[in-house]
């Protein structure tokens, strides 16, 4: 499957103040998820406050690989290719799925096990805004399920959930995801 680039632009300001084109070219890091079949993430930019300061011309937060959540207090933007579902992804054991989560630093975030409805379920102390591109997705969640298109946009609040890509073609979604915190009634 070819992956079409993209491109990120990043607008700053010159020493008298003036807007410019700080930064024009493709995503800084991209990283494929889970071996061959998995998600491709492609990471855009992230930040480490909110508020968020505005400065004349710092670049985004360095970090380190990539990671499921934003920083804390903090946001972060990706866009992810996620490619039909494998069928192997229907005999995957609760290690291979926190496995999977682990390669974002993330593998408590797995919620895989006895009666789930699929592999890569799992919760986040986030609200994400996923803003489908191209193709479609099916969004899982514990007691039901929708079909998004290119087009639909999900608010997904912290809820425990999954995406499986049921076509034969790839999926490309854009994600937001806001760093959030648990009313103790829904907190593990």
């Amino acid at each position: 499957m070819t992956i079409k680039p993209i491109r990120r632009i990043v607008t700053g300001h010159d020493l008298q103040g003036r807007a410019i084109i700080q930064e024009d070219g493709p995503a800084p890091r991209m990283q494929r998820i889970g071996g061959e079949t998995g998600p491709m993430f492609h990471e855009i930019w992230n930040t480490r406050a909110t508020p968020c300061p505005i400065d004349a011309a710092s670049g985004e937060p360095e970090e380190e690989g990539i990671r499921l959540a934003p920083p804390t207090n903090g946001t972060r933007i990706r866009i992810l290719d996620i490619p039909p579902d494998a069928p192997s992804l229907a005999n995957q054991s609760v290690e291979e799925a926190r496995a999977h989560f682990a390669e974002v630093g993330a593998a408590d975030a797995s919620s895989f096990g006895e009666g789930a409805r699929h592999a890569h379920m799992h919760r986040t102390e986030t609200i994400d805004y996923g803003i489908v591109l191209e193709g479609e997705l099916v969004l899982i969640v514990d007691e039901g399920e929708t079909v998004v298109r290119a087009g639909d946009i999900v608010v997904q609040r912290g809820t425990n959930h999954g995406w499986a890509n049921r076509t034969d073609r790839n999926c490309r979604i854009a994600f937001i995801l806001i760093d959030g915190k648990f009313d103790e009634s829904l907190a593990k």
